[in-house]
């Protein structure tokens, strides 16, 4: 018999649920929404990476 194993959520670990996947509740999706917003997420980025303006050069 395959074994399902549901999500958990992010923030707690508590099983996730339907209308906040991928959190278990709207407490949890915005704790997570709060730390996108302060800033205690980041995406890494390098400072030597080329920056494309979007402009072509001539």
């Amino acid at each position: 018999m395959p074994q399902t194993t549901q999500k958990k959520c992010p923030i707690c670990g508590k099983p996730a649920v339907e209308d906040h996947k991928p959190f278990c509740s709207k407490r949890c999706a915005d704790i997570d929404l709060n730390r996108w917003l302060t800033g205690n997420y980041v995406i890494p980025a390098r400072d030597d990476e080329p920056v494309d303006d979007g402009e072509d050069q001539d």
